[in-house]
């Protein structure tokens, strides 16, 4: 069988010898789910979960600033990559060493089928892949079924000089959406648009401060309070359960649901 990835390159299912570098946190995890853990050789310094399994498997770095040399020392026979967490010219020196070279890019959380699906079957871990599949889609059908999950207007900070949020057109952004969350500004010109507080010239109903990558804490609530205009709803959210695809998107849209089902309660978080 073959499997095509997100940038179109066709792979066989692997054979032989299988050494696997991820340099995308959340699909080292799901590597891990899918019961891969031994067949890593080499991590980002962002991939911590879980973090037991983790622990002896070399870091090589960030997902941008990956050392070349030292992976290359670990003869690893496939890579696997992420359109917005690697940098296309880190791809381009891989390929001079690693023979196989796996593109990913979910853009909503459906997408993580098709994850599932390409990463279980490249490495021959379809029931596991298959079993992630039914739990995700549980997940979203029970989601869909809810009632009362109020609309609202909602910019999402992702780091802090500049400030930076999210475009509709992201994973973050769909992952908001399940809840009939929609994320401020609607119209830009980057994925990640870089904004001025102070000149924001919409008011949303809530503003969510991303425990990653910049790890916002409860003393910058009061710092964006005196910036944004309108008195809206300032909170904490946990970055991993709305940004990480993979196998924690099961618990990220059940995380979701509980938070707006709470607020529509009208508690605090």
């Amino acid at each position: 069988m073959s499997f095509v990835d997100a940038i179109g390159t066709v792979h066989a299912a692997a054979t032989g010898e299988v050494r696997i570098v991820s340099l995308v946190p959340s699909i080292t995890e799901l590597l891990c789910d899918l019961g891969l853990a031994d067949r890593i050789v080499a991590r980002t310094g962002f991939c911590i979960h879980p973090r037991e399994q983790l622990r002896s498997i070399p870091k090589v770095g960030g997902t941008k600033d990956v050392d070349l040399t030292k992976l290359s020392e670990l003869a690893p026979t496939h890579v696997i990559l992420n359109i917005d967490e690697n940098r296309r010219e880190t791809g381009a020196a891989l390929a001079e060493f690693i023979p196989h070279r796996i593109v990913t890019h979910p853009n909503a959380p459906e997408d993580n089928l098709a994850l599932y699906q390409l990463l279980g079957g490249l490495f021959g871990r379809e029931a596991e892949a298959a079993e992630l599949a039914t739990a995700l889609t549980d997940r979203l059908e029970t989601l869909a079924a809810a009632q009362g999950l109020s609309r609202r207007q909602v910019l999402y900070l992702i780091w802090r000089d500049p400030w930076m949020t999210v475009s509709p057109d992201t994973y973050i952004a769909r992952m908001l959406a399940l809840v009939n969350w929609q994320t401020v500004p609607r119209q830009t010109d980057s994925r990640y648009p870089a904004i001025q507080l102070e000149a924001f010239d919409e008011s949303p109903d809530m503003v969510l401060l991303s425990s990653e990558p910049y790890p916002f804490r409860d003393k910058h609530i009061a710092e964006i309070r005196d910036c944004v205009r309108g008195h809206p709803d300032i909170r904490l959210i946990a970055g991993d359960m709305v940004s990480w695809y993979g196998s924690r998107a099961i618990a990220g849209v059940a995380y979701m649901q509980a938070l707006a089902t709470e607020l529509a309660g009208g508690r605090a978080a």
